[in-house]
């Protein structure tokens, strides 16, 4: 599942369009598709994993799931994972495998836009404010919460607890306030980190822990386990991050 960083990534994609008007669309998404036709793209705002392509009726709502995918001015024919095709007078775009939805412009001002750990609305007091209200929580389930860290996917949680010194079935209470501190400022750390990485086609070449099978720092072998309420794949060292 695309995380956070590589929505990023693609809102900077697809930017050429904003402000062009759509004059096709096609796909097998479930909405009134002909309905956007001659409307304009007015921007395209990001909130965690999703994307929303908003015009000056409706808004397009975009999620790439687990194995979505995009293109821009595609040269073949579109095979039938092809969920969204907007054509523009200058090109097109071609979601695949993905969520479609069309929202309300309304819709849009009911999003907490301050949860998401890389927007420039970030509110880390808010974010502790709903850690320290979550005490049974597992820290591995608070960095996958999309209300409280909105864009931090598997990968960067397995990066950031190493990082902190936290083994992902950590319970939320037990943390020391210096520890949640430190969990709060590395999940928006870690993800520009992802962002700057994933820029220069190097982000494999950084990971520490995940998908790995020795710690970096003391050599032992790693634990791999599918931790939390999501049994989302977990790697840690159990010498070098700390069970609270």
């Amino acid at each position: 599942m695309p995380e956070g960083p590589s929505i990023i990534l693609m809102k900077e994609n697809l930017q050429p369009f904003a402000g062009q008007q759509v004059t096709e669309i096609s796909g097998n998404a479930k909405f009134e598709k002909d309905s956007f036709v001659g409307q304009t793209l007015l921007e395209i705002r990001t909130f965690g994993k999703q994307t929303y392509l908003v015009f000056e009726k409706a808004a397009i709502r975009i999620h790439l799931l687990m194995f979505g995918s995009y293109s821009i001015d595609e040269q073949t024919k579109p095979d039938k994972s092809l969920r969204l095709a907007l054509f523009f007078s200058t090109g097109s775009i071609y979601f695949y495998t993905c969520s479609v939805k069309s929202v309300d412009l309304e819709f849009l001002s009911t999003i907490d836009w301050e949860a998401d750990v890389m927007s420039d609305q970030w509110d880390p007091k808010k974010t502790e404010k709903k850690l320290k209200s979550n005490p049974e929580m597992m820290v591995c389930d608070a960095l996958m919460n999309q209300d409280i860290f909105s864009g931090v996917g598997n990968i960067i949680k397995n990066e950031v607890l190493f990082r902190i010194g936290v083994q992902p079935e950590s319970l939320l209470g037990n943390l020391p306030a210096k520890k949640r501190k430190e969990l709060i400022a590395e999940a928006r750390n870690y993800s520009f980190d992802f962002l700057k990485w994933k820029r220069e086609f190097v982000l494999k070449k950084h990971w520490l822990v995940h998908t790995k099978s020795v710690c970096p720092i003391c050599g032992q072998k790693l634990v791999k386990k599918q931790t939390g309420v999501g049994k989302r794949r977990s790697f840690f060292c159990e010498k070098d991050q700390k069970l609270y």
